[in-house]
């Protein structure tokens, strides 16, 4: 089951990889502040149009929904809808950090099944399908990956441009467990808890949507860990308002959901 959609979301991600690191190493960007006031280069909008292409030949019947396209809201009566960031953590792509991805997800009634995240910088690919685990690959060699079961000594993960007070506070609260606190960008915060590498990430802010966060999720459940909002429930997917606006955590254990 969706195994082909598996397939040729990485096809679309690897290809869309070249190009975005063409553009990354030229000598000058040029960057574009779209209405909301986010940055955009040529990368995030050419890595978008191949990635669509690329899955409209292949699924010509699954809706899309991706950052750099007008939202067709149509997509709503379609039980199977892509969701793309062609370039999660353009600030970070546009700093020459490396903490930038490519995220594919597919969901279907809501609900993501196939997850794909490309780490262009380090040539490295996480991707789940749902109910058949999350895997590794770099180099040529994939393995599954797990969360880790650490309840004390925790390591949370923060975002390089957005971290918040309300983000600093909770962890200063929890001081007692939370032991380290690393700087991550981008999507690259779910894989590493995916991977076994860091146990908590928070997002208390309201700016993130669906595109951020749809292959991040099935590839952190297929782990076997939790990514939910506050209160504790899934993020569901292909809503009519894409914004995440209550936030989320992300963590290895039920039991770390520190609020």
């Amino acid at each position: 089951m969706y195994e082909k959609e598996l397939q040729e979301a990485i096809k679309a991600g690897l290809m869309a990889k070249s190009k975005i690191l063409e553009v990354y190493h030229t000598s000058k960007l040029d960057v574009e502040i779209k209405q909301d006031n986010s940055p955009v280069t040529i990368a995030d909008k050419t890595a978008d149009k191949m990635i669509r292409e690329h899955l409209s030949k292949a699924f010509p019947s699954y809706a899309f929904l991706t950052e750099e396209s007008e939202d067709d809201l149509s997509r709503l009566d379609n039980p199977y809808v892509w969701i793309v960031d062609p370039v999660d953590g353009t600030k970070d792509f546009i700093a020459h950090s490396g903490g930038f991805t490519t995220n594919i997800a597919l969901a279907h009634n809501h609900e993501v099944v196939v997850g794909v995240i490309v780490i262009p910088a380090t040539d490295e690919l996480y991707y789940a399908i749902k109910g058949q685990g999350a895997f590794y690959f770099k180099d040529g060699k994939s393995y599954q990956i797990h969360v880790n079961d650490k309840l004390d000594d925790l390591t949370v993960l923060t975002s390089v441009f957005h971290f918040t007070e309300k983000e600093k506070e909770l962890i200063e609260k929890h001081s007692d467990k939370i032991k380290h606190v690393e700087k991550c960008g981008s999507s690259i915060k779910a894989c590493w808890i995916a991977h076994g590498k860091a146990e908590i990430s928070y997002r208390m802010s309201a700016g993130t949507k669906e595109w951020d966060t749809a292959a991040s999720q099935v590839i952190v459940e297929e782990a076997g860990g939790l990514f939910v909002e506050p209160n504790g429930q899934p993020l569901e997917y292909n809503r009519k308002d894409v914004y995440n606006r209550n936030g989320y955590v992300i963590v290895n254990r039920k039991e770390n959901i520190l609020l």
